[in-house]
Formats: C-alpha cells, sequence, structure tokens
C-alpha cells in the first residue's frame, strides 16, 4: 500500500515513473502533501542517493527536479546515446513518429493509447536525435510533443499540412482514436501505460 511507505521512497518512486524533469509543486499535487513535506522529502532522497553509493542522482535545475545518472557513469551514457543516434529508428520509432507527425501536438499518453503500449523509450530516443520536442503547457498534465523544424525540414516540407495525404490520415488516426475511447470505458488521459510494456 501507498501509504505504508514515507515521503521519500514515494517521490522516488514518481521521479522514477516520469522519467523527465518535474516541480515541487507537481509532487505536493499529485501526493497530496504540503510543499514543505516534498522540500524535505528530496533533501532526505538526495542525501541517502549520494552516501548510499547508488547509480542515480537527484538533479535540480530551478524548481523541477528529476532522477538522472551519476557523473562517474558519463562515459558509458554518452556511449549508449551514440548508439541510439546512429541505429535505424525501427518500427516503433517510424509509428510514433508518424503519429506526431500526424496528430501532433499530441500529449504522451495519447500517444501510448493509440499505439497500445508504453512509448517512453521511444520517445526520449526522438527526443535525443532532434526528431520531436517537447511543448511547454502548464494546464496539461501529461507532456506534449510535436515535430521539430529539423524533422520538417528532412520531410521536405514546411509545415506538417504539406505533409502526404496529411487531412486523410489525421482524420483517421481521429476517427480511431474516438471509436476506441467509445469502447473503453477504462479510457483516462492519465496516467501512462506501465513502463514493463515499452516498445
Amino acid at each position: 500500500m501507498e501509504n505504508n511507505l514515507n515521503i521519500t521512497a514515494r517521490i522516488e518512486a514518481l521521479l522514477f515513473f516520469k522519467g523527465e524533469p518535474v516541480s515541487a509543486k507537481f509532487l505536493a499535487d499529485t501526493l497530496k502533501v504540503s510543499e514543505t513535506e516534498i522540500a524535505d522529502g528530496l533533501n532526505k532522497l538526495e542525501e541517502i542517493l549520494k552516501t548510499g553509493g547508488r547509480g542515480v542522482a537527484l538533479m535540480r535545475n530551478g524548481d523541477e527536479i528529476m532522477l538522472g545518472t551519476v557523473a562517474e557513469m558519463g562515459a558509458t551514457i554518452e556511449n549508449l546515446l551514440k548508439e541510439e543516434l546512429t541505429k535505424d529508428l525501427g518500427k516503433a520509432g517510424l509509428e510514433t513518429l508518424a503519429i506526431v507527425l500526424y496528430r501532433g501536438p499530441i500529449t504522451r499518453s495519447e500517444i501510448n493509447y493509440i499505439r497500445g503500449v508504453n512509448s517512453n523509450y521511444i520517445l526520449r530516443s526522438l527526443l535525443v536525435r532532434g526528431l520531436i520536442e517537447k511543448v511547454e503547457e502548464t494546464h496539461v498534465r501529461s507532456t506534449i510533443y510535436r515535430p521539430t523544424f529539423e524533422l520538417l525540414s528532412y520531410m521536405g516540407v514546411s509545415k506538417v499540412e504539406d505533409l502526404p495525404e496529411y487531412e486523410g490520415v489525421k482524420t483517421a488516426v481521429e476517427e480511431f482514436k474516438n471509436v476506441s475511447k467509445e469502447d473503453s470505458d477504462e479510457y483516462e488521459e492519465e496516467p501512462d501505460l506501465p513502463a514493463n510494456k515499452d516498445a
């Protein structure tokens, strides 16, 4: 049960699940505690990660917090990123990219819903390659993605509307989403699908 976990463990679990920068306010609102409790929990978590010989560290950038790898793993992580940038996108990557192109801006949870699997890893790979980018929308809980200018340039178009059969494909995706939503009483914008279904 969640209530059996202390605030530090709950923060750690939430940061691990999100896998991206979040604000202290987001943590407080999600865990239904005060921002003072979040600040104390973050300080304890930071200390635990620093002194426990762990491979992850608490990273802060202004009001945003996330879990990242320790500096000692820098060279290994850099090599992995280079491998990601040089290998083919694969079917899952192309599928996700098409959804962002023809349906974007689109939330991560909508992408996961359309594909039927968690797309966090694929989205991170596309971000690293500079093919998609995040859109800052304070009123939307889920991360929003859109194609970058670099991707449009690579595709040889000046705007997404110039993509082949843009209107038809966008309409088809939207109809699929609406029909599937009506057929499922369990559809929700949040949360994203479990990370162990990543593809």
